[in-house]
């Protein structure tokens, strides 16, 4: 999913965020703390959602030339269905506008289409991915 950055459907919104760690971030992801070892964290952009005092969704931009590249996006089960994560990808959206990207793109499950909609991405097609079947013997 893409969208040109001058077609944002949400205005910026006001959510509680908590202070942008990479570590907890990589918490939320389910990545172990050395994933992307040897890339600069100050080069992504995290946010991350609290609620009730707790964090509770999180997200990260990259920008790539004009393009704002949005992974990670990801909500506490306890938390679903209250927005947060369109709140989250809105604010990735309008703060890439603010550092001069002119587009945002993504990578989106089913589930997940008409909340990056909501914002003003469009679907540009399926990538198909395989995933290799797994041995009975492994854990």
């Amino acid at each position: 999913m893409a969208m040109p950055l001058h077609e944002i459907r949400l205005p910026r919104p006001d959510i509680e965020l908590a202070p942008p760690g990479w570590r907890e971030h990589l918490r939320f992801a389910g990545v172990p703390p050395n994933f992307l070892r040897g890339a600069d964290p100050r080069a992504y952009h995290i946010l991350i959602a609290r609620l009730g005092g707790e964090n509770v969704a999180t997200a990260m931009a990259f920008d790539h030339g004009s393009d704002c590249g949005i992974y990670n996006t990801g909500t506490l089960e306890h938390a679903r269905r209250r927005g947060l994560a369109t709140a989250l990808t809105a604010l990735h959206v309008h703060d890439a506008l603010t550092r001069g990207c002119q587009t945002a793109s993504l990578q989106s499950t089913d589930t997940a289409e008409r909340v990056y909609a909501a914002v003003g991405f469009h679907d540009l097609g399926r990538i198909l991915e395989y995933v290799p079947p797994r041995h009975s013997s492994e854990p």
